[in-house]
């Protein structure tokens, strides 16, 4: 079993960047595969990015490709997500997931476990 937290969130400015992290607790976090998803108010909740458990795989959502990155630290068990060029549609919270089988999938209900999320707001 795993246990997330989310950090890093905030408000910024359109065309600005934050960095979220999601930390881990729990044994064998390097197996797991990591998600970000977000949930807009009254939208439901959408991929952003997945990693699989090495980090030599990732899969991202259109809507951030070239803007966002993932990245993990299996010695230090977080995960980074790096959000670049904002824009107001990027609000949202977002949430990391851990998937215990390694899928790297880009479907919600593949993760089992989850933090409580971290407010992004980004004001145009």
């Amino acid at each position: 079993q795993v246990q997330l937290v989310e950090s890093g969130g905030g408000l910024v400015q359109a065309g600005g960047s934050l960095r979220l992290s999601c930390a881990a607790s729990g044994r064998a976090f390097s197996t797991y595969a990591i998600a970000w998803f977000r949930q807009a108010p009254g939208k439901v909740r959408e991929i952003v990015v997945a990693i699989r458990q090495s980090g030599a795989s990732t899969s991202y959502a259109d809507a951030v490709k070239g803007r966002f990155t993932i990245s993990r630290d299996n010695a230090k068990n977080i995960v980074y997500l790096q959000m670049n060029r904002l824009n107001p549609e990027d609000t949202a919270v977002y949430y990391c997931a851990a998937d215990q089988w390694g899928r790297g999938s880009m479907e919600l209900t593949a993760y089992e476990y989850w933090g409580p999320g971290t407010q992004v707001t980004v004001s145009s």
